[in-house]
């Protein structure tokens, strides 16, 4: 039986007049492997600077055992300009540069091109790798990571998932990547409402759990409501009746002693639908020895050559810094091609979802505003209001100003606004960051049957995989090339690759 090396018990914590939790009890033991779920702003990040004691609980108690030593991932950290990564390494972990030398292999960790480099030099997965070595380093028993793979490329999200999955010690991973905690975790700690709830399994099992629960909590209230029925019934007919009235009363009583089953309405999960797109030539795109970048100088690709037809759905692949964004921008006309020639079919319109689309947006339009300021002529108020509606916006919602509204929700207005163009194709650069579960779910079936064409940049494996039909690789050597096999075998080219690296 494993050890418990975390407790909470009864936690609470407020804000002003606002419950964030109330009651909150769980226990981590040694070597779980624990996915934190919840929707924004339940107090995800809150409970994990509860544990860390950067923040005071209003009530309850946490007990730690004599074992435990937590290390903490920071989403974003501030390197002193000249620091080394074997200097950053040692610090951190508080070991010698000798056993920094020793294990930074493990990691794909050279002496010249990284240790002995300013670690601010280094790109950010290389820096996400530095950070894991000084973990691994600390021999930590628990370690608490909050969003993770946010914004990591594949090859750095499959080191990642790699070092959690033969991770020895617990961890706490807060994550809205499906796949992710899919493939690193063996329990969910669920929060919601206020409270927490802990599963094992991953977060598939998670979800039929869920359901299973919720079914047998239906047909026991069902029960329940029958059985008070019944009772009430009896006692309207036979409570005024001597001979009864001793029956009445027990059967009264019975009723105050009744649990009552309160079952949580289920989330509002969102339904995109797409205006169906204008149309165009057979063929969308031909780019013929093409070269990309910001400096005629100092090309980021070259000797791009590739076509894209109608209703293709490609997605451009590479490690982050070869020039994703860069190759997008460009092809919808808002970078300039510095070599070769770039053809457009007939009719072919771009609209454009850039990574901080949703930071232009005017502050000061509501919702509605800012999808009718967007939209085409073609298409109707109506079925504005119907796709705001399916992004998850209220009535209320729609006429709260963008400046009131979270990163998530301004990223779904921006998502409205480029899908209610109606243009013969999507250019979509992460468009899943800052969605949940169910919206990314609902983008992805959406975009399976548009009838335009999509290119899109994700690191979202599942979606992907649902909905790419061909994929752009970007090389290391600064080119761009068609894979010609299919999402999972490109996943697995890239796992080989890192298992090279590493030996």
């Amino acid at each position: 039986m494993t050890a418990a090396l975390l407790q909470l018990k009864d936690i609470r914590k407020s804000f002003g007049g606002r419950v964030l939790f109330s009651g909150v009890d769980f226990t981590i033991n040694e070597g779980e492997h624990v996915g934190v779920i919840g929707n924004n702003g339940v107090g995800k990040t809150t409970l994990f600077d509860i544990i860390m004691e950067r923040q005071e609980k209003d009530d309850g108690t946490i007990t730690r055992s004599r074992a435990l030593h937590i290390a903490y991932l920071a989403q974003h950290d501030d390197f002193p300009d000249t620091e080394t990564v074997q200097e950053y390494v040692s610090r951190t972990a508080n070991v010698e540069p000798w056993e920094v030398d020793a294990q930074a292999h493990k990691f794909g960790l050279r002496y010249e091109q990284h240790l002995y480099a300013p670690i601010t030099t280094l790109s950010g997965g290389y820096q996400m790798r530095c950070k894991l070595l000084a973990m691994s380093l600390q021999k930590a028993s628990l370690l608490l990571l909050d969003e993770p793979s946010n914004y990591l490329d594949l090859d750095t999200t499959l080191f990642l998932e790699n070092f959690l999955q033969n991770f020895s010690g617990a961890f706490l991973l807060i994550s809205h990547d499906r796949e992710f905690l899919c493939r690193t975790t063996d329990h969910i700690l669920e929060i919601e409402n206020g409270e927490t709830t802990k599963f094992n399994g991953n977060l598939d099992d998670y979800f039929e759990q869920k359901e299973l629960l919720r079914e047998q909590l239906t047909a026991r209230a069902k029960n329940l409501k029958e059985r008070r029925e019944q009772i009430l019934q009896f006692v309207a007919r036979f409570g005024a009746k001597a001979t009864k009235a001793r029956q009445a009363q027990s059967r009264l009583k019975e009723l105050n002693k009744m649990e009552v089953i309160s079952i949580t309405p289920l989330s509002i999960t969102a339904r995109i639908r797409v205006p169906a797109p204008t149309l165009c030539g057979r063929t969308v795109l031909h780019l013929e020895n093409g070269a990309v970048g910001y400096d005629p100088e100092a090309l980021i690709l070259r000797r791009i050559n590739f076509a894209i037809e109608r209703g293709d759905r490609v997605a451009i692949t590479g490690a982050n810094g070869r020039g994703k964004t860069t190759l997008l921008k460009t092809l919808v006309g808002e970078l300039p091609l510095l070599q070769g020639t770039c053809t457009l079919g007939h009719e072919v319109r771009f609209a454009y979802f850039a990574q901080h689309v949703s930071e232009r947006l005017n502050a000061n339009h509501t919702v509605l505003e800012a999808l009718y300021y967007a939209k085409d002529p073609s298409v109707t108020e109506q079925e504005a209001r119907d796709l705001a509606g399916s992004l998850l916006f209220t009535k209320d919602d729609t006429n709260k100003t963008i400046r009131m509204l979270s990163g998530g929700e301004r990223a779904r207005v921006a998502l409205g606004c480029v899908l209610l163009q109606k243009v013969s194709c999507l250019a979509l650069d992460e468009p899943t960051n800052h969605l949940d579960f169910s919206t990314t779910e609902a983008l992805s079936q959406a975009l399976r049957t548009y009838t335009g064409t999509l290119l899109f940049v994700s690191h979202d494996r599942s979606f992907v995989r649902n909905v790419g039909t061909k994929i752009l690789a970007i090389e290391e050597n600064k080119t761009v090339l068609p894979y010609p096999g299919t999402y999972d075998d490109y996943v697995w080219s890239v796992q080989h690759r890192l298992k090279e690296e590493c030996a």
